[in-house]
């Protein structure tokens, strides 16, 4: 067996589950869940008829480039959305089985096994960077995201030889689980370094249609390398995903798209792996990417979950909303895991604690003390949550 094997941590949910077993939740309560970030808005109808018309190709092998129709209906969304001059279908985009699949293939693809190899990620993160790495036979360097940093990653920390030893560099913005998006001045910087140290950036942008301002969408990376004049945008690659935009988690349907070269060795990668998307959920996917309409009245929903829920908590539990993402991140008055521990046990509540999705780094686990509330259930659970939020804070 694969000796790496051993470094992987067991997954969050895994945790939590360990965590409540043995807990006896509060029977006169309905169970609602806030911890997992599974979207629960009905899937949009137009795309599920795609899939429905289009069964009898299930006939055919699909390509792992994908249909044409696909990476060109991919490549006009990502033009109109981060204000491209150019993205080309054949050469620039390649969908993917969702960003989960791509985001751990990448790392299998681009890192060069060196003594020094390294990986940056934030801090909290999303498990697949951590797993990806381990398993590439890297190390992974963490940038701890606080509050006294707006929860971004101190890149200014990184010194000249670690940026030598990085090969790869995870961004995560909108960020999992604070919502926090990188600005375009420090995505030029990076874009900058990128191209002075030579290491690849994988930018995971998956909750960047999950914004509360329609005026005001968050910056993607190759939107600040247009902005930059990197037109190529060498050593750019961006991981987008139907799976929040349009609430089609269940579909495994996403793409990868920016520098040329290295996409044409990720498609070497991916023949050899064997996850080409599957042609009727390519239909529809194609389907997802050419409407908007059902896209801007999710955000509504989630506007207005903000909005309940914020307006409840108030000072009984203070947390802001985040730029992006449908999370919130607030602080617990004591230990996470005995919080949520406690909250199932009284208030038949599921939260995430915030030390499962941190490592130790610095002398600190930049997650402890929060709980990710992934505010994905229907307007009125959202409002009964943070209700039984409030009276679990007040009785402590």
């Amino acid at each position: 067996m694969n000796s790496d094997l051993e470094r992987l941590h067991p997954y969050p949910f895994e945790k939590l589950r360990v965590l409540l077993d043995g807990v006896t939740p509060n029977a006169e309560l309905t169970p609602i869940t806030l911890g997992i970030g599974e979207p629960q808005h009905p899937a949009p109808e137009f795309v599920l008829q795609a899939l429905r018309d289009n069964l009898d190709l299930l006939a055919k092998y699909p390509a792992t480039r994908g249909m044409d129709e696909l990476r060109e209906t991919i490549a006009h969304w990502a033009q109109r959305r981060f204000n491209l001059k150019a993205l080309d279908p054949a050469k620039e985009v390649l969908p993917v089985t969702g960003t989960r699949e791509a985001l751990f293939a990448i790392a299998q693809a681009i890192v060069d096994r060196k003594p020094d190899a390294t990986v940056i990620s934030p801090n909290p993160f999303y498990q697949i960077y951590e797993g990806a790495t381990l398993l590439a036979g890297a190390r992974l360097q963490f940038l701890n995201c606080t509050a006294d940093n707006n929860y971004l990653p101190d890149f200014d920390s990184v010194t000249s030889q670690q940026w030598q030893q990085c090969q790869l560099l995870f961004l995560c913005s909108p960020g999992n689980p604070t919502g926090a998006v990188v600005d375009q001045a420090t995505l030029t910087r990076l874009i900058e370094l990128a191209r002075e140290y030579d290491f690849v950036i994988a930018s995971d942008e998956c909750y960047s249609e999950i914004y509360p301002n329609e005026d005001n969408p968050p910056v993607g990376l190759l939107q600040a390398c247009a902005e930059a004049g990197n037109h190529d945008y060498r050593n750019c690659l961006v991981f987008q995903s139907l799976s929040k935009r349009s609430n089609l988690p269940g579909l495994r349907s996403g793409f990868v798209a920016g520098d040329a070269d290295i996409l044409e060795r990720f498609m070497l990668y991916r023949t050899y792996q064997g996850c080409a998307m599957p042609p009727h959920h390519q239909v529809a996917s194609i389907a997802a990417w050419s409407d908007e309409n059902h896209v801007r009245e999710n955000r509504a929903q989630y506007r207005q979950k903000f909005a309940t829920v914020l307006d409840i908590l108030g000072n009984t539990l203070p947390c802001q909303q985040p730029p992006a993402s449908f999370y919130l991140w607030p602080r617990t008055p004591i230990d996470d895991t005995e919080f949520a521990r406690g909250l199932y046990q009284e208030k038949n509540l599921k939260v995430l604690p915030g030390q499962y999705l941190g490592r130790d780094q610095d002398g600190i686990n930049p997650g402890a003390n929060h709980v990710r509330l992934a505010l994905v259930a229907p307007v009125e659970q959202c409002r009964e949550a943070a209700q039984r939020l409030c009276r679990y804070v007040e009785s402590l």
